[in-house]
């Protein structure tokens, strides 16, 4: 399968269904972008695969091993596993921090960096600690896009104040505002300025 088209991870923790629900709300089903929902959670169920299709028009599905990637769905990252893309295939391995905050977000924006050659968008919402942000210049010295959440805008700003610390952040938005800078991306090209 190609894996020409945009992926927009969203990597989130504390807050962050907040965020993907504004979010999903203000993305259209056809936009032709796999989103890449990551919620670090160590050991609760996510319960995000059942609450989200109430805010998208996209299939929206928990991630299983060498799930194809696919455009016009919306992927979830199940707990207690690092998430890794390789031959346009999801690849779930054991968590590899199980203790302290994971790095879960990291781990995931690194493997695009390596295994993804269509364009690559990654946005920082709500949560704690900063997972996430020690990947973001990575994300953009391939040419790929970064935003972070506006901290009055997210109920948790931990991460995504670690995410603007990072250095490597395009863009500071509300949720609503990053559905329309993706819109802008991946219909135009542009909207990287």
């Amino acid at each position: 399968m190609a894996n020409d088209f945009p992926i927009v991870c969203v990597g989130g923790s504390a807050g962050g269904l907040d965020a993907y629900t504004r979010l999903l709300k203000n993305l259209p089903g056809d936009l032709g972008v796999a989103i890449v929902i990551v919620n670090h959670l160590r050991t609760v169920s996510t319960m995000l695969h059942r609450i989200l299709p109430n805010y998208t028009a996209m299939p929206v599905e928990l991630i299983t091993e060498r799930l194809d990637v696919r455009p016009n769905c919306v992927f979830i990252i199940p707990e207690k596993r690092d998430l890794h893309v390789l031959n346009g295939e999801f690849r779930l391995k054991p968590i590899s921090k199980p203790h302290g905050w994971p790095d879960v977000i990291t781990v995931f924006l690194r493997s695009l960096t390596q295994n993804w050659t269509g364009q690559l968008i990654a946005v920082i919402v709500s949560g704690y600690d900063g997972d996430g942000a020690a990947a973001l210049c990575g994300i953009k010295e391939i040419g790929g896009i970064t935003i972070a959440q506006q901290l009055d805008t997210a109920a948790q700003p931990d991460m995504p104040q670690s995410a603007i610390e990072s250095g490597c952040i395009d863009f500071i938005l509300s949720p609503e505002e990053i559905a329309q800078k993706i819109r802008l991306i991946t219909t135009t090209g542009r909207g990287a300025s």
